[in-house]
């Protein structure tokens, strides 16, 4: 069984991946890490060439952290990891979804919200699209605060 678990670092991702370790340690289950760096390069921002370099190279270098503090949590519970980094694309939705549908996941599980600071909605504006168009069934993780 395969089991991807799209990171931000959000404290939502974090309980995600909690769930996910134990999920995998009961089924045998290997964890994919994803996280997204968003690529605005197509966007008309009103910044240099080398500035919007910097800050994809600090997007990127951010993400690696991410995935390297959830490759450290899965080895100290010895869950065995396929670790993806910094996939760029332009929707962190149809990330997520690719590389489940690529990669033949049974289950995605992923936090019900992100970094986002909007408290409007309960279910973030990913999650719910994750679940909508996953190829796989889709386990949404929420907060005991919410």
């Amino acid at each position: 069984m395969k089991i991807l678990v799209p990171v931000d670092g959000s404290r939502y991702s974090r309980e995600a991946l909690k769930v996910a370790v134990e999920f995998a340690k009961t089924r045998g289950a290997e964890i994919c890490l994803l996280n997204v760096v968003t690529d605005f390069t197509d966007i008309d921002l009103e910044i240099s060439a080398g500035e919007r370099d910097r800050v994809t190279q600090r997007l990127e270098s951010r993400g690696e952290s991410i995935i390297q503090e959830a490759r450290r949590m899965l080895e100290a519970e010895k869950v065995s990891a396929d670790c993806r980094s910094n996939v760029v694309a332009t929707s962190i939705t149809d990330a997520i979804i690719d590389v489940a549908e690529k990669e033949k996941m049974d289950l995605i599980v992923i936090g019900s919200r992100g970094l986002s600071k909007s408290s409007r909605f309960k279910l973030g504006s990913v999650a719910s699209k994750v679940v909508a168009y996953a190829p796989c069934s889709v386990y949404v993780v929420k907060l005991t605060s919410e």
